[in-house]
């Protein structure tokens, strides 16, 4: 068998139309055995549950017991405030000091009894009142025996001290299920407020932190209540983050010191991303983070400016590399993740430069050829930013995925655009590098066999809905599986295309480089279309076209041909594209490129109006072009139309460039050329209707005809238009044709009605001025009195119509 396409790619659409059979074969299997299913299973009967005549409590005993030993308990602790702050000063030492040990100590005693009696939710109400009892003696003691004292460091030591209490109490009762989650909340502040009333700075804070959030960990890894457990956990997140995010802002300052904080909260993050599955990937990311962080900021004071984001870039790479280590897998993805992460950052801050170097030469102010290149006036870009694309197109070209091939892909055709601007080149070697971006991209979209070595060839999309767990549901419809082909062809030739729009902008600035670029693109195109497959092939097609469109009229534009002669030039691309469309026949390409070529025909008639004698010698032109089209078969349909269409409006204005105003002279060449194709379809198809055979011919001259009659002084062309509507009303009648007994009976008419009205007017003024109303009323009674008759008449009238053609 013959085919268009090279056997590999035709190789590669097989095995792919294989798949895609493959896939819905088993969709369709997959649904049939629902059906079944379906089918078999018995009819549900509807669920009936017993009913009762007692009301339903909208809370039960335990939930209304927990609310008020909840309210009890926020009672006694407003009342213990109040005796604090307020009544505290009306009492002596003995007093003060007997009243809180004898209310503390009851408070945490009766908890004792009240388990033992099993009334655990009044212990936790009474024992939550003795916590906060506690706090209240720390707070006095301050007041009374220690005012003197720091009040950072007080609230350190005791925060310690009320710590070790709670979690020696809860220890002890250990069916109360709230003194250890506080002693836990409470733990978190006696070394960071330990650091604040020593004024250690922020690093040393962040260390705190750090210290403390280990030791949260260890009490969420080995104690064993599922709350505190939590609340460690909680606690060390919260202080952890707090210690990498001072780590982080003190990294820009005081790289070493906060390289070692950062690398400490790396290693915890790595231990417990090694103990705890459950939280392996995330924090094995901000380990990764943590340890970019502290090399990217140890790095800075030796790097220069333009260098320190290639350095956390570096520093990310190395650290993606950990895929290929022995570590646990999880462990591997959240490093990687990091580097990964780190890596899109550098890329963000490296992408500027590729917009501009597009940008820029689509913003001009200079006039064409004028030698003046365009300039966006933007802020110069680090000459590193190429750098850190190409190297993350490397990162990502040894990843075998196809999302990886195409960052890898896009990356790659963004440091070749961002160089240029990046480098500050000159306008001769950045148009080179432009033109050679483009050539780049556009071959591999042509050929991307390349590109998708060392990928895993797609599998068929698995069928939803098989599983023994939903058996009763439909199974879901497989999607197609995705061709790296077709992606990252589409990919290329998008990245050339931008750069191919880019470099004709750019090539605008002088008249060498104009002719050399679209040149050079030309054969690009052409080559593209050649090599190429589906949508690229196409587009490249048209593109071609377009650049020739644009050569010769930068051909014309060097001869100093003013706007008509261009667009007769012009009319060199829609030919040439006539010639192609007829070699290629029905191609999937043919079509596209003759309707580029027919955009580029109607350029050249716009480009040519402010010229009339020229724009109906184009006109003309592009009807030959058109009726050349017709003679194929496959565009007689369009062609045909188009080219009487174009033929007309040349006619019409080559008589209006020789101020010809009678209007016969423009509609004659339309209603004969109807009329011959109506008689040639009345002639293969005698039941046609004769108002589409001949109405539209004969309308187009005897409407503007009779017209121009009812303005027109002399008498020839009423006469004139008189005889050809009687002609035209009795071959109607001989032929029994509709269209031409009522049209031309119409114009007739109105035409004697145009030639009598001046006499009627005149014998109408010379009668008495009773005699028109009189004659009137004569009328009105003659028919009311024959109305049948009449009426009669009419119907014979109306069938006779309805039965001619």
């Amino acid at each position: 068998m013959n085919s268009p396409l090279p056997p590999a790619e035709e190789l590669v659409q097989v095995d792919r139309e294989l798949a895609r059979l493959d896939a819905h074969r088993s969709q369709l299997l997959a649904r049939r055995a629902w059906l079944l299913r379906v089918l078999q299973a018995p009819a549900p009967s509807p669920a009936t549950g017993p009913t009762t005549g007692r009301p339903v409590a909208d809370s039960t005993p335990r939930s209304a017991q927990n609310v008020l030993l909840t309210l009890g308990g926020v009672l006694l602790t407003i009342a213990a405030l109040a005796f604090t702050l307020v009544s505290w000063g009306t009492m002596g030492i003995g007093g003060r000091a007997t009243v809180l040990a004898v209310v503390t100590s009851a408070a945490l005693a009766v908890p004792v009894v009240l388990l033992r009696r099993g009334l655990g939710s009044t212990a936790e109400a009474v024992a939550a009142l003795g916590l906060v009892l506690m706090v209240l003696d720390a707070y006095a003691l301050h007041r009374v025996a220690l005012a003197d004292t720091d009040g950072l460091a007080y609230t350190s030591v005791a925060s310690a001290v009320l710590a070790g209490a709670w979690t020696a109490y809860g220890t002890a009762l250990g069916k109360l299920r709230i003194p250890l989650p506080v002693a836990v909340v409470t733990a978190q502040l006696p070394l960071p407020l330990g650091v604040l009333a020593a004024d250690g700075g922020a690093l040393a804070l962040g260390w705190a932190a750090l210290a403390t959030a280990v030791a949260d960990l260890a009490v969420a890894l080995w104690v064993k209540p599922t709350t505190v457990r939590g609340t460690a956990a909680v606690a060390a997140g919260v202080l952890g983050g707090g210690a990498l995010l001072t780590g982080l802002r003190m990294s820009f300052t005081s790289p070493l010191p906060a390289a070692a904080l950062l690398l400490a909260c790396a290693a915890v993050a790595l231990c417990v991303a090694w103990r705890v599955a459950q939280a392996s990937v995330a924090t094995s990311v901000v380990a990764g983070l943590a340890v970019v962080a502290a090399a990217g900021g140890a790095l800075r004071p030796v790097l220069p400016g333009d260098w320190e984001v290639p350095g956390y870039v570096l520093c990310a790479v190395a650290l993606a590399g950990v895929l290929r280590s022995s570590a646990p897998r999880a462990v591997r993805i959240g490093l990687a993740g990091a580097g990964a992460g780190v890596l899109a950052l550098g890329v963000v801050w490296a992408l500027p430069p590729v917009a501009a170097a597009l940008l820029e030469p689509l913003a001009r102010t200079t006039p064409v050829w004028s030698g003046a290149h365009a300039d966006l006036g933007l802020a110069p870009y680090p000459s590193t930013a190429p750098l850190v694309l190409l190297v993350a197109a490397a990162a990502c070209a040894t990843l075998p995925r196809l999302w990886s091939r195409c960052a890898a892909l896009f990356l790659s055709w963004g440091t070749l655009t961002a160089l240029p601007l990046a480098l500050d080149l000159p306008y001769a070697p950045t148009l080179s590098l432009q033109l050679l971006t483009t050539t780049a991209a556009l071959l591999p979209a042509a050929r991307p066999g390349t590109l998708t070595r060392g990928l895993p060839a797609p599998a068929p999309a698995p069928v939803a809905g098989g599983s023994d767990s939903d058996s009763d549901a439909a199974p879901a419809v497989a999607s197609p599986p995705v061709q790296p082909l077709e992606v990252l062809g589409a990919s290329a030739f998008g990245c050339g295309f931008a750069s191919a729009l880019s470099a004709v902008a750019a090539a605008l600035d002088t008249r060498a480089a104009t002719f050399t670029t679209l040149g050079v693109l030309l054969g690009l195109f052409v080559a593209v279309a050649f090599l190429a497959a589906g949508v690229q092939r196409i587009v490249s097609a048209c593109a071609a076209v377009v650049v020739a469109a644009g050569l010769v009229s930068a051909g014309a534009a060097a001869a100093g041909f003013r706007d008509h002669h261009t667009a007769l030039s012009l009319l060199l691309v829609p030919a040439a594209t006539a010639l192609i469309g007829g070699r290629l026949r029905r191609h999937p390409v043919a079509l596209p490129v003759e309707l580029t070529g027919a955009a580029v025909a109607l350029l050249a008639i716009i480009m040519a109006v402010p010229t009339p004698a020229v724009l109906a010698l184009v006109l003309a032109l592009t009807g030959v072009l058109a009726t050349a089209t017709a003679l194929r078969p496959e565009r007689r349909a369009v062609a045909s139309w188009t080219a009487g269409a174009l033929f007309l409006l040349a006619t019409w204005v080559r008589l209006a460039v020789w101020d010809v105003t009678t209007p016969e002279a423009y509609t004659l060449p339309v209603t004969v050329p109807a009329l011959v194709v109506g008689a040639l379809r009345r002639r293969r198809d005698p039941e046609s209707s004769s108002w589409v055979a001949y109405g539209p011919g004969l309308a187009a001259t005897l409407v503007p005809s009779l017209l121009a009659t009812w303005v027109d002084p002399d008498w020839r062309r009423p006469l004139l238009l008189g005889v050809a509507a009687l002609a035209v009303t009795l071959l109607g009648a001989r032929f029994r044709l509709q269209a031409l007994l009522v049209l031309g009976g119409t114009v007739l008419a109105l035409d004697a009605l145009h030639e009598l009205a001046p006499y009627v007017v005149q014998a109408v003024g010379a009668l008495p001025r009773w005699l028109p109303p009189a004659l009137a009323g004569l009328l009105l009674l003659a028919v009311g009195a024959t109305y049948e008759q009449r009426l009669r008449d009419a119907r014979r009238l109306r069938e006779r119509l309805g039965r001619m053609r």
